[in-house]
């Protein structure tokens, strides 16, 4: 089972930059072939209107509304309506300071979870586009530039940014600053692949008219950005992509909240995957269907069986040392460097060439969101850090998933 899990982690990892490779060099090809054309700056202005649902962000909701003020984009052609989701501390207080302002709306209901305050504002809304932007999240400034040119095509209906991590401190969120950069580079291939599923808070902008086809949000697990998702997959509606639209975002600080929020990740997409399960395996979902679900899902029982695997063979490896040291004493043996008793096995060379993709994928990903460097501390805390941690919230969101146990928000 070792050898099958690591070939087919391996074959997926080819296949991502494969595809990744063919991106680049038609992108590269269309530039050479437009000539200065892609200099050009946009000139396609649809009216927007930002949803910022807040519940109990006193303290961050007002540095993300200042970031979508600051927006490089005609200020008659967007709007921001915030809602206030039945805040117990002072959220709607600090919101007033903003009540003056014409491009603001302030909204307010008693609380029923983030998808409950999108649809109240959607009944607000009559733009050309709407986006959600969570309220502890920032856009650059040019952010939504470099969004609107996907809406040219017709049949694009709805556009996801590049999500960086906002002032990482920390092992963790170093190690999370990685991961997100690791998912800029998959945005841009399931794009390329037509296969992105998930349309994230932070700042995905949507044709108003999919909320008029496919319905309003769904409370979905608590995971309302995946379902919608899934659901324009389901209906043929086009997702894309825009890389080099940055949006900032706060991420857990703690283990307690890293775990509950992973664990509301994994159990969304576990609970999701089984009332979307006809997309599975069907050509008639293009890549997302044939590969990008299926490996999705196949990420998870893998990281889990080998993660077990490895509990027993270390504890094996332990209880055969205390036998040892029981028997014989303690000892060490004398060191040999010779190369004959280095471990040589198929499975040792699997595993190296996929940590040499991952780390090239790392390192591509921070190409893509503008770092300087190929390497940080962030790639190495990654490598090492969440193939440790990770399988703890994947195991309790089965676990939840298979005795229909709710996992909560916050």
């Amino acid at each position: 089972m070792t050898y099958i899990f690591l070939f087919i982690a391996l074959y997926f990892e080819v296949f991502l930059l494969i595809n990744y490779f063919e991106l680049v060099d038609n992108e590269n090809k269309l530039e050479v072939g437009n000539g200065d054309k892609a200099k050009i700056a946009p000139d396609f202005f649809p009216s927007v209107s930002i949803i910022v649902p807040v519940w109990n962000e006193e303290r961050t909701v007002s540095k993300t509304i200042f970031s979508l003020l600051n927006l490089d984009y005609p200020k008659d052609k967007l709007s921001i309506l915030v809602v206030d989701d039945g805040s117990t501390d002072n959220t709607w207080q600090v919101l007033q300071g903003f009540a003056m302002d014409s491009r603001i709306k302030l909204l307010s209901k008693q609380n029923g979870g983030k998808h409950s305050a999108l649809n109240y504002a959607l009944e607000f809304i009559n733009s050309d586009l709407v986006g959600c932007l969570d309220a502890d999240s920032y856009v650059s400034k040019n952010a939504l530039l470099k969004i609107t040119p996907h809406f040219k095509e017709e049949e694009m209906m709805a556009v996801t940014p590049s999500i960086i991590v906002f002032e990482p401190k920390g092992i963790l969120q170093m190690m999370q600053k990685a991961e997100y950069m690791f998912g800029i580079f998959l945005r841009r291939v399931f794009s390329h692949l037509g296969a992105i599923y998930i349309t994230p808070g932070p700042f995905s902008i949507f044709r108003r008219s999919v909320f008029n086809q496919i319905g309003e949000y769904r409370h979905a697990h608590n995971t309302e950005d995946m379902e919608i998702g899934m659901r324009m997959q389901k209906n043929g509606m086009k997702i894309g992509n825009a890389h080099d639209a940055y949006v900032y975002t706060s991420t857990p600080s703690s283990i307690r909240a890293l775990y509950k929020q992973r664990l509301r990740w994994v159990y969304g997409f576990i609970r999701n995957a089984f009332d979307y399960k006809d997309m599975f395996f069907k050509p008639q979902y293009g890549h997302l269907g044939v590969a990008i679900l299926p490996a999705a899902g196949f990420s998870i029982v893998s990281t889990m069986y080998i993660f077990g695997s490895n509990i027993i063979d270390l504890g094996s490896s332990l209880f055969t040392k205390i036998k040892e040291i029981y028997t014989v004493g303690l000892y060490f043996g004398d060191l040999n460097l010779d190369l004959f008793y280095f471990d040589t096995s198929i499975i040792l060379f699997i595993s190296l060439t996929t940590i040499l993709g991952t780390l090239y994928i790392i390192a591509t990903s921070r190409k893509l969101a503008g770092e300087k460097g190929k390497f940080g501390l962030d790639s190495l805390l990654f490598i090492i850090l969440y193939t440790i941690i990770a399988p703890f919230w994947m195991s309790r969101a089965i676990f939840n998933a298979v005795f229909a146990r709710e996992t909560k928000w916050r």
